[in-house]
């Protein structure tokens, strides 16, 4: 039964019709596409239409968003995860230059955001440590 004009229908309606008219445009003898490859072809396309500024935004958004639904928890397990396949990948991949020239741009910019008295309140929690044993 077809809607008048003047009836709404559901957004869940208007994105099937969407979708499925968006199909027929697109793929040539209506053969289906991968969802991996719709995505692909997505992806290139945005990446021609938008800026840097469009990116920061809908990270933040992202990131935001994700925060709000996650607890501590989350981070915590997925940081572990995640930087551990990052290190360990990137230990395959760069060699012992690599983590100097990073060790020193790191030291360089601590060094240049921080004053004396940081670096004396840090040298005194890790004598600390240090004597209790907890750093061996």
């Amino acid at each position: 039964m077809a809607k008048k004009d003047n009836e709404k229908i559901s957004k869940e309606e208007a994105g099937r019709k969407g979708g499925e008219a968006t199909s027929k445009s697109h793929n040539k003898d209506n053969e289906k596409m991968s969802r991996e490859e719709a995505a692909r072809k997505g992806g290139e396309a945005t990446s021609k239409s938008h800026d840097k500024d469009f990116y920061e935004k809908i990270g933040k958004k992202g990131g935001e968003a994700t925060s709000e639904s996650h607890d501590k928890d989350f981070y915590q397990e997925n940081g572990e995860k995640g930087g551990q396949k990052g290190g360990e990948a990137t230990a395959k991949s760069h060699g012992k230059d690599f983590y100097e020239k990073i060790g020193k741009k790191g030291g360089e910019a601590t060094f240049e955001s921080h004053d004396k008295d940081f670096y004396k309140k840090i040298g005194k929690k890790g004598g600390k440590a240090n004597s209790d044993g907890d750093n061996n």
